[in-house]
């Protein structure tokens, strides 16, 4: 069993991605390492990148003024946010009409490196990097996402930090509101000599944000120096602390419709102690004037222990005496019991990645290259206790098992510059695992059950963009959907192997990047995903009954994305006035594409051409921003969700429990000024969150009913220099 604490860094290489616009004959290294993006683009440039992209940098961020970066992810077209306890601890992400439960389906990466619990076995996100301390987002839906992998489904999340100042800056943040909230960051950076330095501190807390109390506690640090003119090194370290009364449980339909008790605490001794260790090295050299080498150690260890309060939904044994809803109405009512299950589980992650990139002439056409390989190891602890009260720290030993794998991918991907506007990328990546589960104790008895599993994937993917004038880029691409089995799935609690396939599928992108003129832009993508085996999920925290995840077959996914610009400030020539507008608008279509039955009460039924959970048809984001000369700024933001099901079988008349039925579509607004003290370094900033105090359904998951925050007022200041 490793150490908790920050694990001692093992050989992980992974190169810092080169710009895609490099078409000279030379690799070009700066002075300072670049940010670890997935694009290999600078922010705001996609010339030649042949799919769907999104990218919001510190202004945007800024203006947004989030509680969570949840608010930030809806800006991007195709993704469902939803949310779970109100201040955005856990992210729930479903792209494109794929489940959002814990981020399943999603890449979400840290500059270029994985941030979920273990990767492979179990890519679910029960940390989420605060966005108060990021620099950009960006988010990336087309075929480049196979030279990152393993999760090549849904996209890639890249949060980006903040590289280290030339001169000494810093800046400090307070803000505060209803639900005793309070968010202090600090930030300090500088650079001496060929070393650069930025330390970060986030204290994040609230008494009663909707029905959530948590203390957060972040601490980075990030270290570059330049080692020679040819090579540079990055070291960066972290730790992350949480504490909440975050649960499962959530109000029944009849609470819900009765009013008054959205927000109340039905498990109040239910308490989550999250806490986070990482650290990584990177290095890179340029071997020659056309090919870099670089390299990055990182390893992470996240521990994530639960308690939470036993209930029935009928009267039996155990009864606390506490009941919630309307017990007149079968399901309608739930039971709280005197017992708790702690349900504890340690999660460690190491690896290792070398990778060469490069520029080459074959004949007239030039060429960029990336190739590497990677090995990771990780492994699961779980641990289940019992107590007999609902608030004891801890209770007798009734499971524990440990979940070892590893991994290893090879990829290449070459870049052909056919004409100076014309581009053909063209990659494939490979995906070996192999993993076990050891199950020590079940039932409260002694065992020892033992199996192992394989899994290999094939990701071939291919793109193209030609850059038509001045004015517009037009690019098609194709890949292979791969997310490999989740461990505790694919082998039972008994050590029979389900067979439990990967999820495959096939990505197709249409689309069309065009700059009609400084002041406006759009981006329009089509998109058709194919998949052969969808694994849907039936766990505890998707609202099943804790089975897991099971093969789900055949789905079909279609749509369309629209993001639009307009900046008046360009179109009237002023550079000192800002009024942007910009518009976001996503079309789903998603769907069970195959025969397939299930058993629903006494009947069996055909959810072919049913819609898939969770997957809202419409999705409608737009901003209005102002900013004048002297200092002050203004920012206006609507969000419509349209209308989803959270049940294969699309029911629309909503259960007793509030677990099952229709999700109705729903719209709010958020809006955020700001005044700049002129000649000062200081700005004061007023937040309100769903101005129009719409009450909402946000998710009928885990088990029950999830009400959105109610109108939510919060201000501050910030100094910085």
């Amino acid at each position: 069993m490793y150490n908790q604490g920050i694990l001692i860094l093992a050989g992980y290489f992974m190169l810092n991605s080169l710009s895609a616009q490099v078409i000279s004959d030379t690799v070009e290294i700066s002075k300072t390492l670049n940010q670890v993006t997935v694009t290999g683009e600078d922010l705001g440039s996609f010339t030649h990148l042949p799919g769907s992209v999104k990218q919001i940098g510190i202004e945007e961020i800024t203006r947004m003024m989030p509680h969570s970066g949840n608010e930030v992810m809806k800006k991007v077209t195709g993704l469902n946010v939803v949310e779970e306890e109100g201040a955005g601890l856990r992210m729930n992400i479903g792209i494109r009409g794929l489940d959002p439960d814990r981020s399943r389906t999603v890449l979400v990466l840290e500059d270029g490196i994985p941030v979920s619990l273990n990767p492979y076995g179990e890519n679910e996100l029960y940390y989420t990097p605060p966005i108060d301390r990021m620099s950009g987002v960006e988010v990336l839906k087309g075929s480049g996402q196979i030279l990152f992998g393993p999760q090549t489904i849904g996209g890639v999340v890249n949060y980006l930090t903040a590289d280290p100042t030339a001169k000494p800056s810093l800046k400090v943040r307070f803000m505060g509101g209803r639900g005793l909230h309070f968010n202090g960051f600090a930030q300090f950076s500088t650079s001496f000599k060929n070393t650069g330095i930025t330390i970060s501190y986030l204290r994040n807390q609230a008494d009663n944000m909707g029905p959530t109390r948590f203390r957060l506690n972040d601490f980075n640090l990030k270290l570059k120096t330049a080692i020679s003119k040819k090579s540079e090194l990055v070291f960066k370290g972290g730790f992350y602390q949480e504490r909440s009364n975050s649960t499962y449980i959530g109000i029944t339909q009849t609470m819900y419709d009765a009013g008054g008790q959205d927000y109340v605490r039905m498990a109040p001794d239910d308490e989550l102690k999250v806490s986070r260790y990482s650290a990584s090295l990177a290095y890179s050299y340029k071997i020659s004037r056309n090919v870099v080498f670089s390299a990055t150690a990182f390893g992470y260890t996240t521990r994530r222990d639960w308690r939470r309060q036993d209930f029935v939904t009928k009267p039996g044994t155990n009864m606390s005496g506490t009941i919630w809803g309307d017990t007149t109405v079968t399901g309608g009512a739930v039971y709280m019991q005197k017992s708790a299950t702690h349900r504890n589980r340690q999660f460690n992650v190491l690896g290792a990645e070398a990778k060469f990139s490069g520029v080459y002439g074959l004949g007239k056409m030039r060429n960029k290259f990336d190739v590497g390989v990677r090995y990771m190891h990780e492994k699961a602890f779980e641990q289940q206790l019992k107590s007999s009260k609902p608030d004891a720290a801890s209770g007798a030993l009734t499971n524990m098992e440990e979940r070892p794998g590893q991994a290893i991918s090879v990829y290449g991907q070459n870049k052909m510059f056919i004409r100076e506007n014309l581009t053909l990328t063209v990659g494939v990546r490979g995906e070996f695992y192999h993993f076990s589960r050891n199950i020590f104790r079940t039932s409260s008895k002694d065992t020892l059950i033992q199996n192992e599993q394989f899994t290999a994937g094939f990701i071939p993917g291919a793109g193209i963009n030609y850059r038509l004038g001045k004015s517009a880029n037009l690019f098609a691409g194709v890949h292979r959907g791969f997310a490999p089995p989740r461990v505790k799935d694919a082998i039972s609690n008994n050590g029979e192997v389900y067979q439990l396939k990967a999820e495959n599928s096939w990505n197709y992108e249409l689309g069309a990047r065009i700059k009609l003129r400084d002041y406006l832009m759009a981006e329009i993508t089509g998109f058709y995903m194919d998949f052969s085996n969808q694994v849907i999920p039936v766990s505890q925290s998707s609202g099943g009954s804790g089975a897991g995840l099971v093969n789900g077959g055949a789905t079909r996914h279609i749509g369309a994305e629209t993001g639009i610009v307009f900046m008046a400030g360009k179109l009237f020539k002023s550079e000192n006035w800002i009024l942007n507008l910009d518009v976001n608008f996503t079309f789903i279509d998603s769907r069970f594409s195959a025969d397939r039955r299930i058993t629903s009460g006494a009947d069996t039924v055909n959810i072919r051409q049913n819609f898939t959970p969770y997957a809202p048809r419409v999705l409608l984001n737009s901003s209005l921003t102002f900013q004048a000369p002297f200092g002050l700024g203004a920012r206006l933001t609507a969000f419509y969700t349209g209308k989803q099901f959270a049940d294969e079988e699309n029911t629309v008349m909503a259960s007793a429990d509030g677990r099952v039925g229709e999700i109705p579509a729903y719209f709010l607004m958020d809006g955020s000024l700001w005044y700049t003290v002129p000649k000062s370094f200081t700005t004061f900033r007023l937040s309100v969150k769903n101005m129009t105090n719409n009450r909402y359904i946000a998710s009928r998951r885990p088990q029950g009913i999830r009400v959105g925050l109610p109108v939510w007022i919060t201000g501050g200041f910030e100094f910085s220099f």
